[in-house]
């Protein structure tokens, strides 16, 4: 615990109005949130990276960001970092009732959907008048909230029994973004691309596949091999504008089979 103490009395003192740092002063919750969302970025990145040490860095830095939030609160008298600490430990505690719970409860073991019948719970427990929506942040990026927001209406039964319904919605989706565009109109093809997309994020969820992590791969795959592409046509002293469309096409095919992902 002592280096988290240190690191909670340097938060302190790079806070303090008279000795700390002037920048470190003038930040609030709102102008340090965007850090936090980067910092947590890039723990992710040295986990894709395989980079053990930056990882060690990166998840120092997120803890930072964790204390400098902790801090402000303090300063407000709203709560402090053990707080924090507390808060996540009874939450840890009360959704893992097959590791925490009486005898019963291990010997049930861990159950499909706990987790989140349990989440539901909390939420009736503070509004009886709640949605299950509710708690799912706005400023999550999309493609993970569609995947939130599809998992929560779920759980209260509004759900495809496979991912055979979903298939169809997409065939549907897809017919009517078809219309959209054939009726020139921006903001109905907006609209219906986004309806498309958010059934894609269904098939991923029945499919028990992570929707940001399939297009990670897919983004991952098309640089490599675009890069490919890039490397044929300059090594003949070519540039990617002297060929036509099926030209780069058949190139294209033979650069995905030199790059293995």
């Amino acid at each position: 615990m002592k280096s988290i103490e240190n690191l909670l009395e340097i938060m302190a003192s790079l806070r303090d109005p008279q000795a700390g740092c002037p920048w470190d002063c003038e930040q609030d919750f709102a102008s340090i949130a965007p850090y936090t969302i980067e910092e947590a970025y890039e723990v992710a990145d040295a986990i894709a990276r395989e980079d053990m040490p930056g990882l060690r860095d990166e998840l120092g830095d997120l803890l930072f960001q964790v204390v400098f939030h902790a801090q402000m609160a303090a300063e407000a008298g709203d709560f402090d970092f053990d707080a924090v600490a507390l808060c996540i430990c009874d939450k840890m505690i009360r959704r893992h009732p097959h590791v925490f719970g009486n005898d019963e409860q291990r010997a049930h073991g861990a159950m499909r959907g706990s987790w989140e019948r349990i989440k539901a719970s909390e939420r009736q427990a503070r509004d009886s008048k709640n949605s299950a929506l509710d708690g799912i942040a706005k400023s999550l990026p999309a493609l993970k909230r569609a995947e939130k927001l599809g998992k929560r209406a779920a759980t209260s039964g509004f759900d495809w029994p496979d991912e055979k319904g979903v298939r169809l919605k997409i065939d549907e989706e897809l017919a009517e973004l078809d219309e959209a565009i054939r009726g020139s109109e921006t903001d109905n093809m907006t609209e219906e691309l986004g309806d498309l997309l958010f059934s894609v994020v269904n098939l991923a969820r029945h499919l028990h596949i992570d929707p940001e992590q399939a297009l990670v791969s897919a983004n991952r795959k098309f640089e490599h091999r675009f890069r490919q592409l890039e490397a044929d046509v300059r090594d003949n002293g070519g540039s990617l504008s002297d060929f036509d469309i099926e030209s780069l096409e058949a190139k294209w095919q033979a650069a995905k089979h030199k790059v293995v992902g």
